[in-house]
């Protein structure tokens, strides 16, 4: 039996191979291309556009469903947004909101609305709220209890004079309130008829011994009535006798060492716990009736606007507004934190419908013209699809021998 032609030997594989390779790769072409439809005798040729660009709605809504089901499930959501919102970087977040409203302050341009909007704050604050506030919590018992009694025990307990603060209360008394002419009409007051009659009595009755003979051989009657008559008729006289008299008895010297011995230490404990309550009672009542009607009044006198901008000016030039951002930023991230633990699963199942991710998704996929898609998806899987085709040619290629080698056996 006569060889086969060898050229009938070698066609079978390097057909096989070429059809496997090019199938394959017009295969994969085919998924992509064309991108629209083609039309002949006004009819729509088939598999035209590719198999992708024809069912890309479709598509979206799967890959969609499939993330959405599978990756972007509510407890990943939930570890991401705790990865996001650690407290680092909430702090470093809320840190850069903070300094970045600073320095819109720190603009010219905004700072005349700057110190209306903070003027308008403060006002409110403490010509309204504040009263309100103020009148709500007097009506407690125990406010300001603490701080009221620890003024109490530390500041009015231990209150005392110096000696040259005691001095100058006594001049002061002196000079206004025990002055020689303060003294003569207190006394011209004092000695009215019926005082007269009833001193010049007493001493009749009551007096013994020598004092009984001068009270009623001489009596006191016409003393004290020429004495007042002498601080009626001689002003001048009167009041440079008492101040002599006030001078010669020491009373300046008295009323220093009476001021320096006054303090409430010297009260028995019962009383200056009495006090200590009639103190507090007192100042929580004034603050419940007139405090807020006090506050209103000052408030009402205030440039809220030139205050505003004193402010603003301070917050600008002082070193401790920067620092305090960062402990600021730092407590509001705390709080962030804490708020996350207790309810970021609730949270999370209320975010999810808002966002929309699985529309957002599919709007995106739907957006991308098929030549993008299929750019995007062969950059990914560029090697897979290579090596189907290639596979495709080794298979075209194998199967090409098996028939070669049938014909061989054949002949």
């Amino acid at each position: 039996m006569a060889m086969p032609p060898l050229w009938t030997l070698i066609a079978p594989p390097v057909l096989g191979g070429v059809i496997g390779y090019f199938t394959n790769d017009l295969a994969i072409r085919m998924l992509f291309r064309p991108y629209r439809p083609l039309y002949a005798a006004g009819r729509r040729l088939p598999f035209t556009p590719g198999l992708i660009p024809a069912n890309q709605q479709r598509l979206a809504v799967k890959i969609a469903d499939g993330i959405m089901g599978s990756l972007l499930v509510p407890d990943e959501l939930q570890a991401i947004a705790r990865r996001l919102l650690d407290t680092e970087r909430t702090q470093a977040a809320v840190l850069w909101l903070l300094q970045m409203a600073l320095d819109q302050v720190k603009l010219e341009q905004h700072r005349p609305r700057t110190v209306r909007i903070l003027a308008g704050l403060l006002h409110d604050l403490l010509n309204q709220s504040l009263p309100k506030l103020l009148r709500v919590l007097a009506r407690r018992e125990d406010f300001l209890e603490s701080q009221l009694n620890h003024f109490f025990d530390q500041v009015l307990l231990e209150l005392s004079l110096t000696e040259s603060q005691a001095t100058q209360v006594a001049s002061w008394l002196l000079e206004v309130i025990l002055s020689p002419d303060t003294l003569r009409l207190a006394l011209v007051d004092f000695l009215t008829d019926r005082n007269i009659q009833v001193i010049d009595e007493d001493l009749r009755e009551k007096s013994t011994g020598t004092y009984w003979v001068v009270a009623n051989l001489v009596g006191v009657r016409n003393a004290l009535v020429r004495l007042r008559n002498f601080c009626l008729d001689d002003r001048e006289a009167a009041n440079a006798r008492l101040a002599e008299l006030v001078q010669s008895l020491g009373i300046q010297a008295r009323l220093v060492r009476l001021l320096q011995d006054l303090s409430l230490q010297n009260l028995p404990v019962g009383t200056a716990r009495r006090l200590r309550k009639t103190f507090r009672d007192t100042v929580r009542s004034y603050l419940q009736t007139d405090g807020p009607v006090l506050i209103q009044t000052l408030t009402e006198t205030l440039n809220w606007e030139e205050v505003a901008d004193v402010l603003l000016t301070r917050l600008q030039n002082s070193r401790v507004m920067t620092v305090s951002l960062e402990l600021l930023s730092a407590e509001l991230a705390l709080i962030v934190e804490r708020y996350l633990e207790k309810d970021l699963e609730s949270l999370m199942v209320q975010v999810i419908p808002v966002m929309d991710i699985d529309q957002v998704i599919i709007d995106r996929v739907n957006a991308t013209s098929p030549a993008e898609l299929e750019a995007n998806i062969q950059a990914i899987v560029r090697q897979e699809l290579t090596a189907i085709v290639n596979l495709g040619g080794v298979l075209g290629v194998l199967v090409g021998l098996g028939q070669s080698l049938l014909l061989w056996l054949t002949r």
